[in-house]
């Protein structure tokens, strides 16, 4: 196949992909309850590394209203949320914020793929270390107390 023909046939799927009605909800539903935070702190560093994927105040970069990047964004918003959403602290599903401080000493916490798009969401050791100190603080610990919503 033709280099030019190849470009032609990709340009066309890329622009009939914009058609798929997913991925361009950008809903955020009402705050409904907030953990008890530690100190703010902690809340400040999630906020800024954490919120668009696990709290109900995501905010929609451009590249969410162009497929296939939309659907990989709701997706990754809608997963999140589910599994953590500090927007509906007390809901009746599980709400794994006792997870949380693990991630984010593993490294998952951002995602890798996240960051380049989101250099504010990058922390420094320091920083990762005290917002893992915080979660623990706020949300408790695997097999230690549980509180604020569980």
């Amino acid at each position: 196949m033709k280099p030019l023909k190849i470009v032609a046939i990709s340009a066309a799927a890329l622009i009939a992909i914009q058609f798929v009605p997913f991925g361009r909800g950008h809903l955020n539903p009402p705050v409904t309850g907030e953990p008890a935070w530690d100190r703010p702190e902690t809340r400040e560093l999630f906020f800024r590394g954490c919120r668009d994927c696990h709290s109900n105040e995501t905010i929609w970069p451009w590249y969410s209203n162009v497929a296939p990047l939309s659907w990989l964004t709701a997706l990754d918003v809608s997963i999140g949320r589910e599994k953590f959403n500090v927007s509906e602290w007390g809901r009746k599903s599980r709400n794994e914020g006792d997870e949380a401080a693990e991630e984010v000493r593993e490294g998952k916490m951002p995602p890798w793929f996240y960051l380049p798009a989101h250099p504010e969401a990058k922390l420094s050791i320091e920083e990762k270390e005290s917002l893992a100190k915080g979660l623990e603080a706020t949300f408790g610990t695997k097999g230690g107390h549980e509180e604020n919503g569980h």
